[in-house]
């Protein structure tokens, strides 16, 4: 497959799967032809610096934190929705950095990820068949004729806000509001109310005393303190949107680049060896990733790194275990030793949102105990295996939604109804991301060259 000339339409040849029923193709044409002449909306060089930056995580060398929403939404685009991801995101990765002592590569599911892979083409409720809602990138979450309709122009209002996003998360970046003394502050906030105040405040007052003694070097006013690198991702789902946003950059002669988005990546139902996602996937510069869920065997994954990553550059794939807590340690060691015995060079995160989905009454939910026990699993894996464990992704948001289960505050099933906000999947509030980071960062401590062995359950 990989020997085949590769152009940014090939896709369009092979199988496809999660791809929506457009029902006017003139339409459909028009809009793919109206997004090929907008501007990008990164650019190749953003892209080639994380590219370096997910190789020195590959080599145990930095970490990676990749979170934001399951699905954005167009009506629920503001910028203090923004904010809030953006804040919450900076703290865990302040939290990160100081339990990892490694730099935390942030990465947000942010300003694109809009559409969204479902288990079944249609949904049937109270008698009435429509078909699904695949995200607000292709047709409306309203359970209405009208609304469930393909519709190619959400394709340009989702370009706009993408635009929009993305503008503001640069501002953010580099405007001050990144600035570690600040980002700081808010975790002793958190650290103040948690119901684990004691056990928080002891790793945020360390930050604290480190923070003070930069600022008595003369170190407070360096750009790394004041300012921070962020970069977005999605899921490369809707393939008529991406080709239409690859760029071929005169500074990069020779090479296609997807400018939706720094990082995409592929779906655990779309990864089909000779299907139309790799086939796009296998020729785009950018970094890119793909979800290894716990039907996947060994020798299919050494196949797609060696499709996805023919020349084997660090760096360029990182594979997404999303195997749930019950599954990890049974699944995850024997790819682990697949791809180190062929010699592939990756880069290994944890999703531990994906595998571990419940139904509580009328609501999909998750266990934070759960995610948590996915995540030592993984790490757990690692260590077992000599293995890098390279990060984390997780979908969260910065509001204090109630649509995941526990946590320190002990959401339970009665509360799930009091802020239960998504439209797909349900994400860790903030006060949940923030616990999670806190807790990963004190398995990324004692697991550091010449800590002493973590107990399994002694963080619990």
């Amino acid at each position: 497959m990989s020997a085949r000339a590769w152009t940014p339409d090939s896709w369009r040849a092979m199988p496809i799967r999660q791809v929506p029923d457009y029902p006017d193709q003139a339409r459909l044409k028009a809009m793919e032809d109206k997004v090929r002449r907008f501007p990008p909306l990164v650019f190749a060089g953003e892209a080639d610096r994380l590219k370096a930056q997910l190789a020195r995580a590959g080599d145990g060398n930095a970490f990676i934190l990749q979170g934001g929403d399951c699905a954005e939404s167009f009506a629920e685009f503001h910028a203090n929705n923004i904010r809030d991801t953006f804040r919450v995101l900076l703290q865990m990765a302040v939290v990160l950095t100081f339990g990892a002592a490694l730099p935390v590569v942030k990465l947000g599911r942010m300003a694109g990820q809009f559409a969204k892979p479902r288990s079944s083409d249609t949904e049937t409720i109270d008698g009435v068949t429509l078909p699904s809602y695949r995200g607000d990138i292709v047709n409306g979450p309203d359970f209405t004729a009208e609304a469930r309709v393909p519709d190619p122009g959400r394709m340009e209002f989702a370009y706009l806000q993408s635009a929009a996003t993305l503008n503001l998360l640069r501002a953010f970046a580099t405007g001050g509001y990144a600035d570690l003394h600040q980002v700081h502050r808010w975790n002793l906030d958190f650290a103040a109310r948690s119901p684990l105040a004691d056990r928080y405040a002891g790793l945020a007052h360390r930050i604290d005393e480190t923070l003070r003694f930069m600022g008595a070097c003369g170190m407070s006013d360096l750009p790394q303190v004041r300012e921070t690198e962020f970069y977005t991702s999605h899921e490369a789902l809707l393939l008529p949107f991406e080709e239409s946003l690859t760029r071929q950059p005169s500074t990069h002669p020779g090479r296609h680049f997807a400018c939706s988005a720094h990082f995409l990546w592929i779906g655990d139902r779309t990864r089909q060896p000779d299907g139309a996602h790799v086939e796009f996937m296998r020729g785009i510069a950018n970094p890119i990733g793909m979800k290894v869920g716990p039907s996947m065997e060994a020798d299919e994954l050494v196949k797609l790194t060696e499709i996805l990553n023919p020349a084997n550059e660090k760096g360029r794939l990182t594979l997404i275990s999303r195997m749930g807590a019950e599954k990890v340690e049974a699944k995850l060691p024997g790819l682990l030793r697949a791809v180190k015995r062929a010699g592939r060079n990756v880069v290994w995160l944890c999703d531990p949102m994906h595998g571990n989905g419940v139904k509580a009454g009328a609501y999909k939910t998750r266990s934070f105990d759960a995610i948590l026990g996915e995540v030592r699993g993984f790490f757990d894996c690692h260590a077992a295996e000599g293995t890098v464990p390279g990060g984390v992704h997780v979908e969260m948001t910065g509001q204090n939604v109630t649509e995941c289960l526990g946590g320190a505050h002990r959401l339970t099933e009665a509360d799930l109804a009091a802020n239960y906000a998504t439209f797909c999947d349900p994400r860790l509030n903030a006060e949940q991301s923030l616990e999670l980071a806190f807790l990963i960062s004190e398995e990324l401590k004692a697991r550091r060259p010449g800590a002493a062995t973590l107990p399994a359950k002694a963080a619990q």
